[in-house]
């Protein structure tokens, strides 16, 4: 995805609720939490086969080929695939300094509400550079922005979604229109090798 999808209105973002020590704990304990075992045999009825056919106004930015394309994605890894993609460079930042990296490429069918770089804009300087010092609040906010499971489109119709960090998120779809939360989807049903992605235009916060 290049930096057009910036023009269009916008987190994982990841691009993602108690303790990975710490830190990472929304990964590996809480109601929605995914351990190391379970990250890799997450139930295949909630897995979706990959698809070529994204949906939302921004997929349009989507290069046809070559690194950040659906085809190249499809064969890495989700953190590694957003780290192609040049409108999730915020959210691959703040992935590394979570500490989640990988985590996130070695789950097994996962959902990510990846907000993108304009997405992370909307939050003020301070607050922001305040947040990805914070490793344990980090965690927290990235991992409200993960889901067990492939979830496809139609996953996402109308109700929640229980996320890693615990709390649950509502999901709505009205055609190619797809709302998690308060923020609206870019471009979703991106496929990754362990993951669906949705690039959304702004961060999801627990609670809020």
């Amino acid at each position: 995805m290049n930096t057009r999808l910036l023009a269009f209105p916008v987190v994982a973002a990841m691009s993602l609720a108690a303790a990975y020590g710490t830190a990472a704990g929304a990964l590996t304990s809480g109601t929605g939490a995914m351990t190391p075992e379970t990250a890799r045999t997450s139930d295949p009825s909630t897995s979706a086969s990959p698809t070529s056919s994204p949906i939302g106004k921004g997929c349009s930015a989507l290069p046809q080929s070559g690194p950040g394309s659906p085809g190249e994605i499809a064969n890495e890894p989700v953190a590694t695939a957003a780290s192609h993609i040049p409108d999730l460079s915020t959210l691959v930042d703040a992935a590394k300094k979570a500490g989640l990296v990988d985590t996130l490429n070695s789950a097994k069918d996962i959902t990510i509400f990846a907000p993108s770089n304009a997405a992370f804009d909307k939050i003020p300087k301070d607050q922001l550079d305040k947040l990805l010092a914070n490793k344990g609040e980090l965690t927290k906010i990235l991992t409200y922005h993960v889901v067990q499971g492939r979830k496809t489109p139609a996953d996402l119709e109308k109700g929640d979604v229980a996320t890693v960090e615990g709390a649950k998120v509502a999901t709505k779809r009205d055609g190619d229109t797809v709302k998690i939360g308060g923020a609206e989807v870019l471009c979703g049903d991106l496929q990754t090798q362990n993951a669906t992605v949705y690039v959304i235009d702004s961060v999801l916060k627990p609670g809020a």
